[in-house]
């Protein structure tokens, strides 16, 4: 499969999934903006067909100027990843405002104004891929996290409705739900759930570990590859389609 001649832009692709997603389209010859709201991670994972992007996804104008730059200076966004996320829980009865306003700034508000600014360009050219990172949270209700279901649910469902809009055209919505996967969100979740909960760190990851129905991580390229494919030019029969990426059924 080849890319080569495509612009793509992942956010948060300096870290993690966004990172290895980054590196599989690279690979296969695309021409990718990774965007995030560090220069030194951008800056050091830069490369060849790798170009960094300062930009805020909760920041309407931070992504709508981030987009622009980037196609000013790599052609038109023909691939969107909007994969920049935040995964923390919280019971709902100690959810304040704030929190819930920052869990949806980043999940689905950055979500969406990267969609539709790349989309223009995907409208013009009348070819596109749009494949969002969602979660196994966006198909089932996740315990201690209800701000994050709820964002994750709603990227969803914005991927599907963006799929029926543009049924029958060459612009294909579709989203990856993974579970636990093996990054630094999880090393940072395992202190969190350990704290909360009252138990040790291993047996916090133990409990992460499980909720996989084969029983591991995930690697992060076990994702990219996922996402590789649904942007390749064998996927176009596959629109609106939410891809579970956790060992088994959800």
């Amino acid at each position: 499969m080849t890319l080569d001649g495509k612009h793509a832009l992942v956010t948060g692709g300096g870290t993690g999934i966004g990172l290895a997603i980054t590196r599989a389209l690279a690979d296969a010859g695309a021409e990718v903006t990774i965007t995030g709201r560090r220069a030194e991670v951008l800056d050091a994972v830069a490369g060849p067909r790798l170009h960094p992007q300062v930009m805020d996804v909760t920041d309407e104008d931070s992504v709508t100027q981030g987009v622009a730059a980037a196609v000013t200076a790599h052609g038109p966004v023909q691939v969107c990843i909007p994969n920049a996320g935040i995964a923390e829980g919280r019971a709902l009865h100690k959810t304040d405002t704030d929190f819930w306003r920052r869990i949806m700034a980043t999940n689905l508000d950055g979500a969406f104004w990267t969609i539709r600014e790349c989309l223009h360009d995907m409208r013009r050219a009348e070819w596109g891929r749009v494949v969002a990172v969602s979660s196994i949270a966006g198909l089932r209700g996740l315990k201690g996290a209800s701000a994050y279901t709820a964002s994750k649910h709603g990227l969803i469902g914005l991927i599907r409705s963006l799929s029926e809009d543009y049924l029958g055209t060459a612009l294909t919505f579709n989203a990856v739900c993974p579970g636990y996967v093996d990054t630094e969100i999880v090393t940072r979740n395992v202190a969190s759930i350990a704290a909360r909960a009252g138990v040790t760190e291993d047996a916090a990851r133990a409990t992460m570990i499980a909720t996989n129905r084969h029983n591991r991580l995930i690697a992060p390229d076990e994702v990219a590859q996922a996402v590789l494919w649904l942007c390749g030019p064998r996927s176009d029969s596959v629109n609106g389609q939410c891809i579970e990426i956790a060992g088994g059924q959800v």
